[in-house]
């Protein structure tokens, strides 16, 4: 099933959800780090990747919520699609809570902030996997005609 949104033949929203996950991971790395060796740069290191996750996420939203909206209903697409963006709205609210909290501080987040992160970041894992399950085992945001030796997305498109 083809994406609704693409940009030069490739979907936008699978082109977007790279910096949220990688951000949130990232600034749970660093909030386990200033856990462990108590290093408050890295607390404000994950506050600001928190920051920028959370907006990654709200920029990638609405391209994922347009091809869901695509998807036939009755499908496992559409209910593991759905699986997917509840969980990532709850990974955006979990971030945000930690967020929140480490606001007035980000090198003493606490520990409530700390478990919000890291409860986000567990969440965050299975709804990459359901993401994956749409992309690679539900075709969801596949070209129609991809194959091995398909030609170039470029080919109708032009990059000034």
């Amino acid at each position: 099933m083809d994406s609704k949104m693409k940009l030069l033949g490739h979907p936008i929203h699978q082109m977007l959800v790279v910096f949220p996950v990688g951000l949130l991971a990232t600034a749970v790395i660093f909030d386990v780090i200033h856990a462990v060796g108590g290093n408050e740069t890295m607390a404000v290191v994950a506050f600001w990747l928190i920051s920028a996750g959370i907006i990654g996420g709200l920029v990638a939203a609405p391209f994922g919520t347009i091809d869901w909206l695509s998807i036939p209903a009755g499908t496992r697409a559409k209910s593991v699609g759905a699986m997917h963006g509840v969980g990532n709205v709850l990974v955006i609210i979990l971030f945000l809570g930690s967020w929140a909290l480490r606001r007035e501080v980000p090198a003493d987040p606490g520990v409530i902030a700390l478990l919000l992160a890291l409860c986000g970041g567990a969440v965050a894992t299975v709804t990459a996997w359901l993401g994956g399950e749409l992309v690679d085992r539900l075709g969801v945001g596949v070209h129609d005609g991809a194959h091995l030796d398909a030609p170039s997305s470029l080919k109708k498109h032009t990059i000034a």
